[in-house]
Order: C-alpha cells, then sequence, then structure tokens
C-alpha cells in the first residue's frame, strides 16, 4: 500500500460479515500496482474509513452517511459495487457534484440466470417436487393432477416492468426457449432488442394482463414504492407468475399475501422481499405457491472478477479524463 499522502487517494471500506463486502487484498493489490499515481486504500476498520474521508478523492461504498459526507473535503466520485444506489443518494451528494457510478453490469448476468431458474423452477413445479423429496414420497400421480402438471415455458409471454442491463441479459436466454417477450419501460421508443412490445409506464396495466409471467427489474426509487399493488395483481391473470428480482419495496406484500392465498395469481418467485430478511413468522414462508430465494441474484463466483474489472477500466477513463461507465442519474435514482 502507497502511503503518499500527495496522490488522490481511493478509499474502500471492508468488511468481512459477508464476502461482497470483504475486499480481496489481491484485488488491493492489483489495483495498487495498476495505478501507482493513486494511493489505493482499503480500509478494514470503521474508525481507519472515518479518519481517511477527508483526503478520499474516490469513494467505493454502497452507503454512506450524512455525517461522513460532511467530512469528504476532497470527493470527486462515488462509485457503488451494487446496482442500487438509494442508500448513496443523500440530499447533499444529489445537489453536490459528485460522480456517481454503480455496478450494475456486474450484477446482470447472475440476475438473469436467478430469475431464469425461478422460471423454471416454476413452470416444472420444482417446490413441489423438493416438498416430494423431504417427505420421501413419490409424487408422480400428484403432478399429474390438473393444477398441479408442469407446464411449457416455449410460447408463454414474459412481461418485464424495466429493461436495463439484467433485462438485456435475460430476454435472449428466455426468446431461446421460445418465449414473447414484452416489457415497461419509461422511455419506451428506445429500442429493445428482442423485445416483442414495448408498453409505456402508464400502460403498465395492460401488459400485467397480458403476461404468463412478470418480472420486476426496475430501479429502487422512490415513485416506485409497492408500484405491484392490490389493483396491480387484480389485473394479472390467474394462472400468472410475478417474480421479482430487483427490490422487495416493489411489491406490496401485504397484498400479494392475500392474492396468493384467495388464488388471484397462480404464484410468486421471490428474490427480495420488503420487509428484507423475512421474518421467520411471515405468512409469505407458509404459502405453497411461493418460491422464495434469500436475495441470491447478484450472488456469482465471478463477482470480484466483474468488479474489479469494471473499477479498473473506470479509474483508466478517471485518470484520463474520459466518460465514466454505469453513470447514476442522481435525480432519478439510477
Amino acid at each position: 500500500m502507497n502511503g503518499d499522502q500527495t496522490k488522490p487517494t481511493l478509499l474502500w471500506p471492508s468488511s468481512p460479515r459477508v464476502e461482497y463486502t470483504n475486499v480481496p487484498r489481491a484485488v488491493e493489490d492489483s489495483l495498487q500496482k495498476e495505478f501507482p499515481q493513486l494511493r489505493i486504500l482499503v480500509a478494514r476498520t470503521e474508525q481507519a474509513f472515518v479518519a481517511e474521508l477527508p483526503s478520499a478523492e474516490i469513494l467505493v461504498v454502497m452507503k454512506i452517511k450524512p455525517e461522513h459526507f460532511a467530512l469528504c473535503r476532497k470527493l470527486r466520485w462515488i462509485h457503488s459495487p451494487m446496482a442500487g444506489v438509494t442508500s448513496l443518494l443523500l440530499p447533499e451528494l444529489v445537489s453536490s457534484d459528485v460522480i456517481v457510478t454503480n455496478g450494475r453490469t456486474v450484477h446482470s448476468v447472475p440476475v438473469a440466470e436467478q430469475t431464469l431458474a425461478i422460471l423454471l423452477a416454476l413452470a416444472r413445479r420444482l417446490p413441489a417436487c423438493f416438498r416430494f423429496q423431504a417427505a420421501h414420497y413419490w409424487g408422480q400421480d400428484d403432478s399429474w393432477l390438473p393444477g398441479t402438471t408442469p407446464f411449457e415455458l416455449h410460447g408463454k409471454t414474459l412481461g418485464m416492468v424495466g429493461f436495463g442491463a439484467i433485462g438485456q441479459e435475460l430476454v435472449p436466454r428466455v426468446k431461446a426457449l421460445g418465449m414473447r417477450v414484452i416489457a415497461v419501460r419509461r422511455d419506451p421508443t428506445k429500442k429493445a432488442a428482442m423485445v416483442d412490445r414495448v408498453y409505456s409506464p402508464d400502460q403498465l396495466h395492460d401488459m400485467l394482463a397480458e403476461a404468463d409471467f412478470v418480472v420486476l427489474a426496475a430501479p429502487d426509487t422512490p415513485e416506485m414504492i409497492r408500484l405491484i399493488g392490490a389493483t396491480e395483481l387484480k389485473r394479472m391473470k390467474p394462472t400468472a407468475y410475478l417474480i421479482n428480482v430487483a427490490r422487495g419495496t416493489l411489491v406490496d406484500t401485504e397484498a400479494l399475501v392475500k392474492a396468493l392465498e384467495a388464488g388471484e395469481i397462480a404464484g410468486a418467485g421471490l428474490d427480495v422481499t420488503d420487509p428484507e430478511p423475512l421474518p421467520p413468522d411471515h405468512p409469505l414462508w407458509k404459502l405453497p405457491n411461493a418460491l422464495i430465494t434469500p436475495h441470491l441474484g447478484g450472488a456469482s463466483d465471478r463477482f470480484w472478477e466483474r468488479e474489479s474489472a469494471l473499477l479498473r477500466e473506470n479509474l483508466r477513463r478517471y485518470l484520463a479524463g474520459q466518460p465514466l461507465l454505469n453513470p447514476v442519474d442522481k435525480r432519478r435514482g439510477y
């Protein structure tokens, strides 16, 4: 680690609590070797992080407290290793000239694959098979009963809410399975490769009524909170499934529980929930038509490979005065 205080400082807090916040020494060393003109500082304690904030020109953080941002004197750029940046966007930061970038392209492939896994699990009735296995029960006859038979994704319509990096990775995968794809996006005039029809946000209900699977992959912004509530769930087909790989707050959880209990929709696949983590006594756990995974969409053995590659490229661009990859519109929140 280079301790030259005259060099611009990149400050990156590290925590051993979970793998994606525990910066590997190899990543730290490779960044310092590749960018000797920078002071690369991975702060492995809260005290070290706070002490270095006044000198930091670049921060790699997922969230920042107001009192910490107030300490920043030289800050010009914040990079979030995650896609969501809601926990970063303090009013003071939004109104400042500090650039924000995120890791949306780092997570797009594993989240797309997680979505595909949920799609296949719901269509092939795998949750029921797992219950049969746990009970040591050969459930073949049960699986041919009306309403329990596995079905094909081929020919089904997938509706996407949001068409960013995740959607661009998911669509070719589901197209290979013979699915039709429709999508809602903020600007419906923008090209959406391989999408059969694009709807505007005010046409959300039309899209919901048409889709066999509704996938939420939209950013976590204030206007998206509880986007899917009781009214929207009633617009879906009774044979349709809701899949959420974005943020739990996009769905009114109480309304979803009621819709699943009443059979208003066929089921749900949730990689994210609200609240999160889901409390042990929450009714969602007991619903046989709810498939829940513990926010694993971004989990990947290639996380640090992709994250460090993105950061290296953006550091090269930053030092060369070039536009950065994955810029965030701070006022829109994505």
